[in-house]
């Protein structure tokens, strides 16, 4: 294995430098156009040094306790983020996500989520404490710098699915206080701030929810984006309905992130991004991070593919109504017959790689620039592909961004450039 992280110490200068021009010269005009397909092809050499002089960040991986489903981590059952396996792989600063899931819409229902939020921030602020200096709990982009000039992984919080604020806008202080700077309001299911790009079922009545419950954002939802802004910290609007991505886009008065989500026109499933989302991320100056998940990065669109899925629902007895390969299967009660669905799909879907990755930026690259591209994988939640299985595969991508043809500067960008300028708009917004 290659000691990137000795060679991050050497490239930190050069890389510096390179964050503040990209920052600075950050221009929507700049576009696809700026020569990202004219490379020659580069020596492992020269791929290592690229890698090594970025500032590598992942802008959306899950917080690992006791409860976290061994499904979703590493073969050894460690988080795919752990500190290791960041300094192995040359990833510098991680989003980790305050996440709840999906849950009753009651006040018990509330209070276990804010319960399980509580337990994931203990959780991170323990592996900081742990971990002898060598990991940092970061609130700003000047303070991520710092931290990759001292040598240390730095971690930035995340907050995913507004059922854990317990319908109280107040509670966003809270968790920014606690040094939450991202704020998605959705994950699976519609909640009382927003609804969900992927409604839920449930098991208790045998029904999905409605497609739609709020028509986008509730009254309280467009409060919390309106608080969010006053605070200087970011949206996100990975997860959320079109509608309601439509909305917070109109209403605030920062850039976005999306922070795990890919391009629909690509990859028809629900949880993507439509163009006119796409497009109108680009207008707000916010970033878009493609996911490492092979279930929002692969064409299912083809006949066949679609017939066959249907097919595969039928035999086990849930609804052929969604379109999605990886997720509302939630009708299947045998634990079993799950596991057999899942794996029959994933071998109808076939091999996914860091290429497919590569297929989602180059569309948002030419429909509405570099300057709106990052990476969140959404480890420690499902992801993985065949060649970017945790963080000690990070790597793959850059070399594979520079054989597309992206420059040094372009993939400084995407790896964190870009999220670091949009990380400083919102708390230039801010009115605290």
């Amino acid at each position: 294995m290659h000691d990137l992280a000795g060679l991050k110490n050497r490239y930190r200068d050069a890389l510096l430098a390179l964050i503040f021009v990209g920052i600075a010269s950050c221009s929507s005009d700049e576009r696809a156009a700026e020569g990202l397909k004219d490379n020659p092809e580069l020596e492992e050499a020269s791929v290592i040094e690229l890698h090594a002089a970025a500032l590598v960040l992942d802008a959306h991986a899950d917080i690992v306790i006791p409860s976290t489903s061994a499904s979703y981590l590493s073969d050894d059952g460690s988080s795919k983020v752990s500190l290791d396996k960041m300094r192995a792989g040359g990833v510098d600063a991680v989003v980790m996500s305050i996440a709840v899931g999906p849950g009753p819409r009651t006040e018990e229902g509330d209070a276990a989520a804010r319960a399980e939020a509580d337990e994931k921030l203990e959780a991170i602020n323990s592996l900081v404490s742990l971990s002898n200096g060598n990991a940092v709990l970061v609130r700003s982009s000047a303070e991520l710098v710092a931290a990759h000039e001292a040598g240390k992984s730095a971690i930035i919080l995340g907050f995913q699915n507004a059922r854990s604020l317990e319908r109280d806008i107040n509670t966003i202080d809270e968790f920014y206080q606690a040094g939450v700077r991202i704020f998605g309001l959705n994950h699976l299911g519609h909640n009382e701030f927003s609804d969900s790009s992927r409604p839920n079922f449930d098991g208790t009545t045998g029904k999905f929810e409605v497609t739609e419950e709020h028509g986008g954002l509730s009254e309280l939802g467009a409060s919390a984006i309106k608080r969010i802004n006053a605070l200087g910290a970011l949206i996100d609007v990975s997860q959320m309905s079109k509608s309601a991505t439509l909305q917070a886009l109109e209403l605030t008065t920062s850039p976005v992130v999306a922070s795990h989500s890919n391009a629909k026109k690509v990859s028809d499933v629900s949880r993507n991004l439509s163009d006119e989302e796409i497009d109108l991320i680009g207008e707000n100056g916010g970033v878009i991070h493609v996911a490492a998940f092979k279930g929002y990065l692969l064409n299912i669109s083809e006949p066949k593919f679609i017939e066959t899925l249907k097919s595969l629902r039928r035999e086990v007895g849930i609804s052929e109504e969604y379109n999605y390969p990886f997720e509302l299967y939630w009708e299947i009660e045998d634990p079993a017959e799950q596991v057999n669905f899942v794996t029959a799909v994933s071998e109808l879907l076939g091999p996914a790689t860091t290429d497919n990755m590569i297929e989602h930026i180059n569309y948002i690259v030419d429909r509405i620039g570099v300057d709106h591209v990052g990476i969140g994988n959404d480890f420690n939640h499902g992801s993985g592909i065949d060649d970017y299985i945790d963080a000690t595969d990070a790597m793959n991508l850059t070399e594979g961004l520079i054989r597309s043809g992206f420059t040094q500067e372009s993939i400084d960008k995407i790896w964190s450039g870009n999220f670091l300028r949009v990380l400083d708009a919102a708390a230039r917004n801010s009115t605290k």
